[in-house]
């Protein structure tokens, strides 16, 4: 008799639909569920950014869907559901990610301006999840996951309406899933708080600051963004997670001495958001016309810090091991903070 090896599971290929595609973390997300052969949708505006990012997906044993639209058109994204479901079939992942931001005092962005984020940042979320809902209700399964940030529980000098958006997405999350919880739905909603992330997005970003927008410290590659957002499609009944050990100093701190952090951000803040270089006026906006739409340009996942970047963090195995861990956290964050006091208060002597 011989022993034939046993064939591994195949991954039965999913229906994945990711918004803000073009670039940054979406490209790289769209990616990831492309490296196990998931059918891809990608939605974005800029139309070089979403070809290229078809060419990756399928490159990577996806397929991939076009769909451009702006994400803050409720009812164009729900005709993006309507398409992905008869070209690709049941959607069984939604991804929402769009992006935009100015990088200003909140003194210094206009009502307009202030409201274009809002609409998308926050309200193209919640048109993502609608569109999402209304096919996966029915069917009883399906997982939405809302890209997050550190600065959804944190906000931080020169990003206020995109902080305020992040605000937004958390307390919505939080009562749309007591909602599906309490009528016992499969359908599983779940958030990603994200760390600084190298993206292209500090190079097209409207900004009225003197000098360059950064990401402020520790940065990671998208590609770790990315794989953190597959795993909690995968694994959607835990109510969020968090990347990086930037993102949870950060959170627990905010636990601890908020006020304190208040101050340290108000020194911080506003230098540690800009690079040497004086920043360009003529540089591209995405706010109101997609980044790409000017010169065809295709962005692609990274920004301009690769050297300055973390490439691994220890996630999932960090999502499983969390209780334990934030305890940890809760005393290092509590004692950092406690050193830092002590330094003011030598500092004012």
């Amino acid at each position: 008799m011989t022993n034939k090896p046993i064939n591994p599971v195949r991954h039965r290929p999913k229906v994945v639909v990711v918004t803000g595609a073009s670039a940054g973390v979406g490209r790289a997300t769209a990616r990831a569920f492309a490296d196990r052969g998931d059918r891809v949708a990608l939605l974005a505006r800029g139309g070089a950014g979403l070809a290229a990012a078809a060419e990756d997906v399928v490159r990577s044993g996806g397929e991939a869907l076009v769909v451009p639209l702006d994400i803050a058109d409720h009812k164009s994204v729900d005709e993006a559901a309507v398409q992905v479901e008869e070209e690709f079939g049941p959607i069984d992942i939604w991804v929402n990610n769009a992006f935009a931001a100015v990088f200003a005092p909140f003194t210094e962005i206009g009502p307009e301006e202030f409201r274009r984020i809002t609409d998308v940042c926050y309200l193209g979320f919640v048109n993502g999840t609608r569109a999402a809902l209304r096919h996966m209700l029915p069917r009883d399964r399906g997982a939405v996951v809302q890209v997050g940030s550190a600065l959804a529980y944190r906000g931080i000098p020169l990003q206020s309406a995109y902080c305020g958006a992040k605000h937004a997405i958390q307390g919505w999350h939080e009562s749309l899933r007591c909602e599906l919880l309490h009528r016992r739905s499969r359908v599983r909603v779940t958030m990603v708080q994200l760390p600084a992330v190298n993206t292209p997005q500090f190079d097209w970003l409207l900004t009225r600051l003197p000098h360059k927008a950064q990401p402020l410290p520790p940065i990671y590659q998208p590609e770790v963004a990315a794989r953190t957002v597959r795993y909690a499609a995968d694994h959607p009944r835990r109510r969020e997670y968090w990347v990086g050990g930037g993102t949870t100093a950060t959170l627990l701190a905010n636990k601890v001495v908020p006020g304190l952090l208040d101050r340290y951000l108000a020194r911080t803040g506003f230098d540690g958001q800009q690079r040497p270089d004086p920043a360009d006026p003529s540089a591209p906006g995405n706010l109101w016309l997609p980044a790409d739409g000017s010169d065809g340009r295709d962005f692609g996942a990274h920004g301009s810090f690769d050297d300055r970047t973390a490439r691994h963090v220890v996630q999932p195995w960090l999502a499983r091991h969390r209780p334990g861990l934030v305890l940890t956290a809760a005393a290092v964050a509590a004692g950092a903070c406690g050193a830092l006091a002590a330094t003011r208060l030598r500092e004012r002597k």
